[in-house]
C-alpha cells in the first residue's frame, strides 16, 4: 500500500517477475489510483488554465498512471536500466508537462530550480539512498515524489523565465549534470546497486550490465527528450527574434 512500510522487504512495484510474466505485472494499488484519479478531477475543477495547459497537464498525468501502473514498474525492481528509464520518464517527459500547465508564480528562479532538481537526482542515485527507496514504501515515494515535484519546479521556471540566456545555460546544466551520472555509472568498474544484485539473472544480464545500460539511458536517451520538452522554449526564442526583425 501507498505510503506503508513493507513487512517483507520488497520494493513498492513487487518483486521482480520473471521474463515469461512481466505483461502480467500490472500495478492496481488502490490508493494510488484513487490519488491520480483525485489529482485530475480538483485540476480540472479548478483549473483557469490556457487549452494547452489543460491538455499538457491531462498528458503528463495519462504517463504518469502508465509509469506507475502498468509492468514498468514491477520491472523496474528487478533492473536497476528499467528504474533508470522510469525516472527519465518522470523528469524529461511528465514534469515538463506539468510545469507547462502550472507555470506557477512563487517558484524559485531558474538557477535555484537547477541546484535542487540536480541535488535531488544526484541523491537518489547514490547506493544508500537508493536501496532504502527500494526496502521501504516510506522512502519509495519520497524518491519519486520529490524526482517529479523538483522536475516540475524546474520546468515551471524555465517555461516562466524571459531571459533566452539564463534558459539555455538552465537546461545545459540539467543535461550536463545527467550525461555526467549516466557517464559514471557506465563506465563504473563494479555493480554499485544491491537490490539488483541477484535480479538480474532473470534477465540474462549481469548486474554490471544492468548498470552500463542504466548509464546509457540516462546518457543517451535522455537528450532527445529534454530536446522536445524544450521546444515551447524555442518556439518563444523564434516569436522573439520575429518580433526584433519586424
Amino acid at each position: 500500500m501507498l505510503g506503508a512500510l513493507p513487512a517483507d522487504g520488497l520494493p513498492y512495484c513487487g518483486p521482480a517477475p520473471v521474463a515469461g510474466e512481466i505483461w502480467q505485472s500490472w500495478n492496481l494499488d488502490p490508493v494510488l489510483i484513487a490519488v491520480l484519479a483525485l489529482t485530475v478531477f480538483l485540476w480540472e475543477r479548478n483549473n483557469q488554465g490556457t487549452p494547452a495547459q489543460r491538455n499538457a497537464f491531462r498528458a503528463g498525468m495519462t504517463i504518469l498512471a502508465i509509469a506507475f501502473i502498468s509492468p514498468l514498474c514491477a520491472l523496474s525492481s528487478g533492473l536497476f536500466a528499467v528504474r533508470s528509464l522510469h525516472h527519465i520518464v518522470l523528469v524529461a517527459i511528465v514534469a515538463p508537462l506539468l510545469g507547462y500547465a502550472i507555470r506557477g508564480r512563487g517558484f524559485p528562479g531558474a538557477g535555484a530550480a537547477v541546484a535542487l532538481h540536480s541535488l535531488v537526482f544526484w541523491f537518489w542515485h547514490l547506493p544508500a539512498a537508493y536501496g532504502a527507496a527500494l526496502s521501504s514504501d516510506l522512502v519509495y515515494w519520497l524518491m519519486q515524489l520529490s524526482l517529479l515535484g523538483s522536475g516540475v519546479v524546474f520546468w515551471s521556471a524555465l517555461y516562466r523565465s524571459r531571459a533566452l540566456s539564463g534558459e539555455v545555460a538552465a537546461l545545459a546544466t540539467v543535461m550536463t549534470q545527467m550525461g555526467l551520472l549516466g557517464a559514471l555509472l557506465t563506465f563504473a568498474p563494479d555493480a554499485l546497486y544491491a537490490p539488483h544484485f541477484f535480479t538480474t539473472a532473470l534477465y540474462s544480464l549481469s548486474p554490471l550490465q544492468d548498470q552500463q545500460l542504466a548509464g546509457l539511458i540516462m546518457w543517451v536517451a535522455s537528450v532527445p527528450l529534454y530536446g522536445i520538452a524544450a521546444l515551447p522554449l524555442l518556439r518563444r526564442w523564434f516569436a522573439q527574434v520575429q518580433e526584433a526583425a519586424a
